[in-house]
């Protein structure tokens, strides 16, 4: 079976430096993997070699049985779905909530003249409500919190019912209780075999949500650790990506990270 994402030496250099260097990652059907590491290590770039946005320098990058470089990306992108906060800077905040999710369909953020049909507008109301913000649908974007705003990208980034998700840092932003809620969303996202395989992105191992199979901690563009998540994420590879030294903790299938002396 051909793999979902499938990165061979991937390096991406950008006015001399190296943003990535030769990453190699393969990502199953099945896989729910989390990127970690400090501010600068790379992980957005990774993401943006993953959602199709940027073409690696050298190496050969596998998206979806297709390879950058020999594949329109216009055509390959609809497949990928994405939140990030980039994106969601884009959405109009007097846009209608079910609007935001349901223009997906068309790749456009903002609805003008767009012919959808009643399974798309179906298939929209079902996400809100799966994310528990159905009620939110005749609402503006504007009008939502935080916590509230990130559910309705993942609904948006859903929409197509896409082939891979990536979550950039989902619960940046968000106060505690609003950073509890949406992993418990992710968790159950995470855990649901019909759910695509998907990659988050966070800084911080308590926004691990319950069902990640994988981690790869990244440090200044090379991967320090990459593999099941029981194995790879580690006090002691916890510690080198941070450089600091860390104690590592796992309560019902959470994890926690603190500084020891």
């Amino acid at each position: 079976m051909v793999a979902v994402v499938d990165l061979a030496d991937v390096s991406i250099v950008r006015g001399g430096s190296t943003l990535l260097d030769s990453v190699s990652l393969r990502i199953e059907e099945s896989d729910r993997w989390v990127v970690i590491g400090p501010n600068g290590a790379g992980k957005t770039t990774l993401l943006q070699v993953l959602g199709a946005q940027i073409h690696p320098t050298d190496g050969v990058a596998g998206l979806l049985g297709e390879v950058l470089g020999l594949v329109d990306v216009f055509e390959l992108r609809p497949r990928i779905g994405i939140t990030s906060a980039a994106l969601a800077e884009r959405i109009p905040r007097s846009e209608r909530v079910h609007d935001v999710v349901v223009s997906a369909s068309y790749a456009v953020l903002g609805r003008w003249r767009e012919d959808y049909d009643e399974l798309d507008h179906e298939r929209a109301d079902e996400l809100l409500t799966q994310l528990g913000i159905g009620q939110f649908a005749d609402r503006t974007f504007g009008t939502l919190s935080e916590g509230e705003r990130k559910r309705v990208q993942i609904a948006r980034a859903l929409m197509t019912d896409p082939e891979l998700l990536l979550l950039d840092e989902p619960a940046a932003g968000l106060d505690l209780a609003g950073r509890e809620a949406l992993v418990r969303t992710l968790s159950e996202l995470s855990q649901d075999p019909y759910a695509p395989a998907s990659v988050l992105v966070t800084h911080h191992v308590e926004e691990i949500p319950v069902g990640i199979t994988h981690a790869l901690l990244l440090k200044k563009g090379k991967i320090v650790a990459a593999g099941p998540v029981e194995e790879t994420l580690t006090a002691d590879n916890l510690s080198a990506t941070f450089d600091l030294p860390l104690a590592l903790t796992r309560t019902d299938g959470r994890w926690a990270a603190r500084a020891v002396a």
